[in-house]
C-alpha cells in the first residue's frame, strides 16, 4: 500500500493559508499572502523540488488545481519539476468543478476517502500541496502517513490552519534540517 505525503509551508503559529502569492487566498479577509518570499533558500528549493520528483501522484483540492493548472502547463522546462507535474496522474478532489483540463488530471466526486484508499493500492506516494481543506478532510479518517513541514519563523495570527482545534495524532520525527533564513524543514510519520 502507497503513502499519502503532505507538503506545506506553515508559519510558526500554524497558517498554511497564501504561503508563494498576495493574491493567492484571500478568505477571510486575509491580507499576508506571499509570507514565504522574504525566505528564499537553496536548500528549501532542493527539498521542495524533491517533494515533487519523489511522488508519482499528485492529489489536490479545487484553489489548488486552479493555481497549478493556471502555471504549470507552460511553465520553464528548465525547472525540473515541470515536465513531472504535468506529466504524472493527478487527482482532484472538488465538490464545484465539472471538469478538469490539465494533462492527466481525474476528477473525484462523492466519498474521496473510500477512493483514496483505492489510489494507495495503485500509487506508491502520492502528494499534497496546499489544499488545505482537503487535508482537514483526509485527517480523521487516517489516510496521511507523512507530513513534511517547511516551518517559517514568522508569526502572522489570523489565517487557515494546517490542523484545527480537534486535531489530534501521534506523530514521529523522521528529518530535520535547518536554511540558512531559518526555515526549518522537518518530516514526520504518522504512527
Amino acid at each position: 500500500m502507497g503513502k499519502i505525503v503532505v507538503t506545506a509551508f506553515v508559519t510558526l503559529d500554524g497558517v498554511t493559508q497564501a504561503p508563494g502569492l498576495p493574491d493567492e487566498d484571500r478568505d477571510g479577509g486575509f491580507k499576508s499572502g506571499g509570507w514565504t518570499q522574504p525566505y528564499a533558500d537553496p536548500m528549501v528549493d532542493q527539498r521542495t523540488i524533491k517533494s515533487v520528483l519523489d511522488a508519482d501522484a499528485l492529489l489536490i483540492g479545487r484553489r489548488t488545481y486552479e493555481l497549478f493548472a493556471s502555471y504549470w502547463p507552460s511553465a520553464d522546462s528548465a525547472d525540473s519539476r515541470t515536465a513531472h507535474l504535468n506529466s504524472q496522474p493527478k487527482y482532484v478532489a472538488s465538490r464545484t468543478l465539472q471538469t478538469v483540463g490539465w494533462n492527466n488530471a481525474t476528477l473525484l466526486r462523492g466519498d474521496v476517502t473510500e477512493q483514496l484508499i483505492q489510489l494507495k493500492q495503485r500509487h506508491d506516494h502520492i502528494s499534497i500541496w496546499g489544499s488545505s481543506q482537503l487535508i482537514t478532510t483526509l485527517l480523521p479518517a487516517g489516510l496521511i502517513d507523512e507530513f513534511v513541514l517547511l516551518t517559517y519563523p514568522i508569526v502572522i495570527g489570523g489565517g487557515k490552519r494546517l490542523f484545527d482545534a480537534d486535531t489530534s495524532m501521534d506523530l514521529e520525527l523522521t528529518h530535520t534540517t535547518t536554511a540558512s533564513t531559518g526555515v526549518v524543514i522537518s518530516t514526520y510519520r504518522r504512527t
